[in-house]
């Protein structure tokens, strides 16, 4: 009546994938999730959605909000400003506007300088060098040398130093996977931000005026999730299919093993078939404008590394690991992180509840170990004791296209992606896959710069 535009929520629930009556809601979490929220609004000053999804695995989440505080907030090398400003450069690399609208209101609350945020070429040099480093870590990390490391600490008046630069890889790696993440759920924007709202009064047209005042917000509930649904004979008999083949394998394991010729060739194959998953979404999704400025070169994209005739050596974990040399690195150069990393690393590797779908008392090892050890193999990193073979008994086609996507390409993600692997597994199930791929991400991206700063520094 007095004229005031209202706005009101986009979508239903933090993320457009799961539906809002199977997400925790505020007021019905216990005593332990109340706390996470409690430490996640006091950190952000919001209660933010992927916190809402995260949630669905408390133990992972608290892990996460104290590495994302330390990096963000707690004493280290880099000023706040450009912490936050390293944020928005990492997400806009995958056209992640959620986490960029959220790190441009931080980083002008902690003082940064707006014209900044007109684009990279008005932030100082020094962070316009690291635009290099940001584009290979987003998207083809293999090709990092110690000279891009050493193009960073020695131009004169504009160098890095170690630990800032150590700092500011690790924030990238962190956005760039938490993207993967935002992507991978569906994580729809708060309502107080951009693409979050709406001036229009809801639409009459579907359904009553009393049902809008009953809460029942209309189409988008209407249809059933793939797991909320009656169980299809078909998925129930996917899961039984998926049980079925990790008893097998692992009697084949404990009948003999394979070779190391034998190992290396089934990792080669692994390797170059992944190069062959593909989306049939698969379009190139041009940058958009409000995000691209954040960001040089939006052109390069990810490109399967043994493309063209190219050949990437294989990363060979047993000469370059996290747990025997990325961890030691991190941890003199900028305390505590490794140790935080580390942490967050295995909880989301070693997170089980025993459960698969319908089934209690199940062992999910190996199915883990094959999800983590994919992700690696697309980056072309090789674990010598792992055998390849079972990757292809274990991860389904429409599977590997989810993971791919989320881990390589996540502005591509679709909901029908989300909705067409394991269909009978719970939705907090596949927010434990996404815990998965986004750390197995950030540890491949990581190793790699990791594996340059070691050499720049022997």
């Amino acid at each position: 009546e007095l004229g005031i535009r209202i706005p009101r929520p986009l979508g239903h629930g933090p993320s457009r994938f799961i539906p809002e009556k199977e997400t925790i809601q505020v007021g019905n979490e216990d005593s332990t999730m109340h706390t996470l929220f409690a430490d996640s609004f006091a950190t952000l000053g919001r209660l933010d959605n992927v916190t809402l999804v995260m949630v669905f695995h408390p133990q992972y989440l608290e892990s996460f909000l104290k590495t994302q505080h330390y990096l963000l907030q707690m004493d280290g090398p880099l000023p706040l400003h450009y912490r936050h400003y390293i944020g928005i450069m990492a997400a806009a690399r995958h056209q992640c506007s959620y986490l960029v609208n959220l790190h441009v209101n931080d980083f002008l609350h902690v003082g940064g300088d707006p014209k900044w945020l007109n684009g990279l070429e008005n932030a100082p040099q020094k962070l316009q060098n690291l635009g290099e480093l940001n584009k290979m870590l987003a998207h083809r990390p293999w090709l990092i040398t110690k000279e891009h490391i050493e193009q960073l600490l020695k131009t004169e008046e504009n160098s890095w130093s170690l630990a800032e630069l150590i700092h500011a890889v690790v924030l990238l790696t962190h956005y760039h996977s938490l993207a993967s993440f935002t992507f991978g759920c569906g994580i729809s924007p708060e309502i107080d931000c951009e693409g979050g709202h709406t001036f229009r009064p809801p639409s009459v047209s579907n359904y009553c005026i009393c049902d809008i005042t009953n809460g029942y917000h209309g189409v988008d509930e209407i249809h059933a999730s793939p797991t909320g649904s009656i169980p299809s004979t078909e998925s129930v008999c996917e899961v039984e299919a998926l049980m079925e083949k990790m008893k097998q394998l692992q009697e084949c394991r404990d009948e003999e093993e394979a070779s190391q010729e034998e190992m290396a060739t089934r990792f080669e194959r692994e390797k170059r078939e992944s190069m062959f998953v593909y989306s049939s979404e698969d379009e190139e999704s041009a940058a958009t404008r409000d995000v691209s400025r954040h960001f040089e070169d939006t052109s390069y994209g990810y490109k399967d590394f043994s493309r063209h005739g190219m050949h990437v050596p294989t990363f060979r974990v047993q000469d370059y690991s996290w747990e025997d040399h990325g961890y030691s690195l991190v941890n003199r150069l900028y305390p505590d992180v490794g140790q935080l990393l580390d942490e967050k690393f295995h909880i989301a590797y070693n997170l089980t509840y025993n459960t698969m779908a319908m089934h209690k008392d199940v062992d999910t090892s190996m199915l883990r170990r094959a999800i983590w050890n994919y992700i690696h193999c697309m980056f072309g990193i090789r674990y010598d004791d792992y055998d390849y073979g079972e990757i292809n008994q274990l991860l389904d086609r429409s599977f590997k296209v989810y993971i791919k996507t989320v881990v390589c390409t996540p502005e591509k993600t679709t909901k029908r992606m989300y909705d067409s692997f394991w269909r009978q597994f719970e939705h907090s199930e596949k927010v434990h896959v996404n815990l998965l791929l986004v750390e197995a991400r950030m540890q491949a991206e990581l190793l790699y710069a990791l594996r340059a700063i070691t050499r720049y520094m022997t």
